[in-house]
């Protein structure tokens, strides 16, 4: 999706985003640090994004790519909007029919018919490293 002449790109994102770029062949992603930074524009690089924490407000958070020509001019830029939601399992962990947000059982679990905690089962796995 790069811009016909560019050569290289650089990244700028604000304070609630982590960036990294994956080169094909690399392992271990590098983390975006300073602004001046550029990479080359290579097939099969990646920009992965990701949020630590929720948003205040939908957009707060932005990623700016800017690509360049031979000799470091300036050619376009691209951006996206991003905006992290919090998300909260909130489960009857005492299994006392009443769903509470802050129950002190969720983090562990008991069997039997006196037993406490909910079963969760989630696919985490990465199925395409």
């Amino acid at each position: 999706a790069a811009p016909a002449g560019a050569v290289a790109f650089g990244v700028k994102h604000t304070e609630g985003v982590s960036v990294d770029v994956l080169f094909r062949g690399h392992t271990e992603p590098e983390a975006v640090s300073g602004a001046g930074t550029r990479w080359p524009l290579d097939e099969g690089t990646v920009l992965r994004f990701s949020m630590s924490r929720a948003s205040s407000e939908v957009n707060d958070n932005k990623v700016t790519v800017s690509f360049y020509a031979e000799g470091g001019k300036p050619i376009n830029q691209a951006g996206v909007f991003l905006t992290g939601v919090g998300i909260s399992l909130d489960v009857d962990a005492d299994r006392d029919g009443v769903v509470e947000k802050n129950s002190p059982n969720k983090a562990s679990w008991a069997w039997g018919p006196d037993g406490h905690g909910a079963i969760l089962l989630v696919s985490c796995d990465k199925d395409f490293p």
